[in-house]
């Protein structure tokens, strides 16, 4: 049950849906947390259509304080929602393998011509040109550093990467955090180390770069960004 006055807002990234962000839905929800699970066509409207439908949605949140958890494409989708519909209420947003500087494995599949790949997602976001981040709620940006993943297929993407999306590029000025974690781009999806991150980020503004968080396995899964 929901204890707190807080709502989550999960927004998944390209070709999947919002069962995609069920485990973090439920986890938030263990923790108190409200949520909201927003799934959208990703490939037949663009990030700034997605954004508009977003804020229909969250009309009929009536919680004080709402903030969102943002995966891959889905980091965009809300930079236009902040951008296109600046008064939003209080809260904090916490994005996770975003590529605020445009994704390489994008422009390589433009450049060869297989834009239907990626579909309308290349229309202001993939390519690097989503609006700037302006908006007073804090945004904290968590990165993947495993390589695994479709990234594969394009050799000269840039190092560390999460196997799809490079570290540097979910860099994004006006972000009041980043941290870097040993997980693949999907991985961040399930990884119970970036869930906690997640969490301590919407408590208090900032990711636990000092005290790192154990897995399952009793290893320390947190690497502070150089």
């Amino acid at each position: 049950m929901s204890t707190r006055q807080e709502t989550v807002v999960l927004v998944h990234g390209l070709y999947v849906h919002g069962l995609w962000m069920c485990l973090l839905e439920s986890w938030l929800e263990q923790s108190g947390y409200r949520t909201v699970n927003y799934s959208y066509p990703t490939m037949t409207r663009s990030p700034a259509e997605n954004a508009a439908t977003l804020q229909g949605l969250l009309e009929r949140v009536d919680t004080p304080v709402v903030h969102f958890l943002a995966h891959s494409m889905g980091g965009l989708v809300v930079r236009y929602l902040f951008h296109d519909h600046p008064k939003q209420k209080p809260g904090r947003v916490v994005t996770l393998g975003t590529p605020h500087q445009g994704s390489y494995a994008a422009r390589i599949m433009r450049d060869l011509g297989l834009d239907f790949c990626v579909g309308r997602g290349l229309e202001g976001g993939l390519l690097g040109d989503a609006p700037t981040w302006t908006a007073p709620n804090q945004l904290g940006s968590i990165a993947g550093t495993l390589n695994i993943g479709f990234g594969l297929l394009f050799p000269a993407m840039p190092e560390p990467s999460d196997g799809l999306i490079a570290v540097v590029e979910t860099q994004l000025s006006g972000m009041v955090d980043h941290i870097c974690l040993p997980v693949s781009h999907m991985q961040m999806l399930v990884d119970p180390t970036a869930m906690a991150q997640a969490g301590a980020f919407f408590a208090t503004g900032r990711f636990r770069h000092h005290k790192p968080i154990p897995s399952a396995g009793g290893q320390e899964h947190v690497k502070s960004t150089p």
